[in-house]
């Protein structure tokens, strides 16, 4: 294809296609784009964590550079359903993208509360859809399928156009008892099927995994059997996004004549949005704040934390390091983790469940008890939704590798006739014809440091990184106008040498760099880049055959 739509200016041609810039290939970030007709339809914009190998980074978003300089062909967002992974990313991108934004009630509800947090909240046009609704937003009919997952309001949709109809799963579930919000609409699927569905893009995160993904009808009689067991004062940390995970929480402890507490700032938010649209407004009572409860007995109470990813400051791992203004756990206290580790995050819930266990309390996780299940479908609910559609062809996508490519070998032993396994930045041609890759476009990763977004890969990551690793030497040179020392040379080292060797070690680098500048030519000592070189590649030498090192080197060159 000769005039694709990455290299033209006014946008996307005649056929219909798919473009992931986050989300493929992993298991987060979630940004994907459809392009027809001279015009772009984003579906979600998310975040995904970041770790130790990014010091001081808590966030990554997807780059959107390829949408924004098209930005006058982007029709809209459309946003399937409330979890960070899929909104995540609006707060720091949506100023850069200014479209409009679609949403069933709930999730318009978390997104508006977010908001709050930014200097642009009145300038979003959110579009509220009721669920099952269906909008004309261009060229595109987008369709709203009710789904369930670990959120309210979970959506699927379909995207219809001429060439036919597509649909994006989102991440979603087969659960016949959800215990918050509708079951699947397993009408409409079924129905779409009838009427032929050309591709799905799908959630691959459990396709490695047999059977079901199970209920939280289970959930919710395993945790009140967990906490009625439980002699002491009981912690139980989940996702504040699953609010019938809480609602399960709070209901258990009603039954074990307890109180329930919440203790941390997103499962407020969560639940302002919650009960503003309808849900969990049967509680028995008030959640107890967390500044109250050390008035209310140990073994009267069961508090409901945020943390049970690890996240170092999040309520539970405050709780664990005993920084906590107002909890702390006593030995033969419990804490349920009611969630399964993300993929990366094991070393960070390690570090959280240890220093529980030094402490005395007892630990219980998915693998001692019936406390959670996943949100996403494993094989056998795969194969049913493709029996249900019997789609021509399937992309799978919110998934790692592994996930991705048993998505596919499962679609393909159900019949489906042709599947692709995307890349992030990969422009896919859904129709006319078979699927077919057309086009790289640029694509990348974006740092949240701070206020700021920037370049993974950008030199501001790339001197943390590697002063993470090899430590850091500040050198400070005053020279007179002949381009001799007027002072003697001051070295600063930084994470090289422990305090009791760090002057000497200092000292000896100083000799070393006015070695090195007392041996340069005349001409080159009036040369101020071949002075600031000899001293950094003579400290760098210096440090590297004491410790095996390269510090990032900074010289400072003043003349009198």
């Amino acid at each position: 294809m000769n005039a694709s739509p990455a290299a033209g200016a006014t946008g996307p041609d005649d056929a219909l296609y798919f473009l992931p810039l986050g989300g493929a290939g992993e298991i987060g970030m979630n940004l994907y784009l459809y392009g027809h007709a001279g015009h772009w339809l984003m579906v979600d914009c998310g975040v995904t964590f970041a770790d130790e190998s990014i010091p001081g980074v808590d966030l990554i978003v997807p780059d959107p550079v390829f949408i924004e300089q098209r930005r006058d062909k982007l029709l809209a967002m459309v946003i399937t359903h409330a979890h960070e992974d899929h909104i995540g990313a609006i707060t720091h991108l949506w100023p850069d993208l200014r479209c409009p934004i679609y949403a069933t009630p709930f999730t318009a509800a978390v997104l508006r509360i977010k908001l709050r947090e930014t200097d642009f909240a009145d300038q979003v046009p959110i579009i509220e859809v009721p669920l099952g609704g269906d909008v004309e937003i261009g060229p595109f009919g987008v369709g709203f399928i009710t789904m369930t997952h670990s959120v309210p309001e979970p959506n699927a949709l379909v995207i219809r156009t001429k060439h036919g109809a597509v649909v994006h799963t989102g991440d979603w579930k087969l659960d016949p008892a959800p215990q918050i919000g509708a079951v699947t609409d397993e009408a409409k699927l079924r129905r779409l099927g009838d009427e032929g569905v050309l591709a799905v893009m799908g959630d691959s995160t459990n396709a490695l995994n047999p059977g079901r993904s199970g209920s939280e009808e289970e959930v919710r009689k395993g945790l009140a059997e967990v906490i009625a067991a439980q002699p002491n004062r009981v912690v139980v940390t989940c996702f504040s996004s699953n609010v019938a995970r809480i609602h399960s929480v709070a209901l258990a402890a009603r039954q074990a004549g307890r109180q329930c507490a919440m203790v941390g700032r997103s499962l407020w938010k969560i639940m302002e949005a919650a009960q503003s649209t309808g849900y969990m407004t049967d509680l028995p009572e008030p959640f107890v704040r967390e500044d109250q409860v050390g008035y209310i007995p140990r073994d009267k109470i069961v508090l409901i934390c945020t943390g049970s990813q690890g996240e170092a400051r999040s309520a539970l791992s405050r709780i664990a390091g005993d920084s906590h203004p107002h909890i702390t756990l006593d030995a033969g206290d419990t804490v349920v983790f009611s969630a399964r580790e993300i993929p990366g995050n094991e070393k960070a819930i390690g570090r959280v469940q240890n220093a529980l266990v030094a402490q005395g309390v007892t630990i219980i996780t998915p693998d001692d008890a019936m406390v959670h299940c996943s949100g996403h479908p494993a094989r056998d609910e795969l194969t049913t939704l493709y029996q249900w559609l019997r789609p021509q062809a399937v992309v799978p996508v919110h998934g790692e590798e592994r996930h991705m490519r048993a998505h596919a070998a499962l679609a393909e032993a159900g019949q489906v006739k042709q599947t692709l396994i995307p890349r992030n930045g990969a422009l896919i041609r859904l129709a006319p014809g078979p699927l077919e890759i057309v086009d790289n476009v640029e694509h990348g990763r974006l740092a949240l440091d701070g206020h700021h977004l920037v370049p993974i890969g950008g030199e501001a990551i790339r001197d943390r990184q590697r002063i993470i690793h090899n430590g850091a030497a500040v050198v400070t040179l005053v020279l007179d106008r002949d381009g001799r020392l007027a002072a003697d040379p001051r070295v600063a080292l930084l994470g090289i040498e422990d305090a009791e060797d760090q002057a000497d070690s200092e000292a000896e680098v100083a000799d070393e760099v006015r070695s090195a500048i007392g041996a340069l030519p005349r001409a080159q000592r009036n040369d101020d880049t071949a002075i600031t070189e000899a001293a950094r590649v003579t400290v760098r030498r210096t440090i590297r055959s004491w410790h095996g090192k390269k510090p990032v080197t900074e010289v400072h060159l003043v003349r009198l």
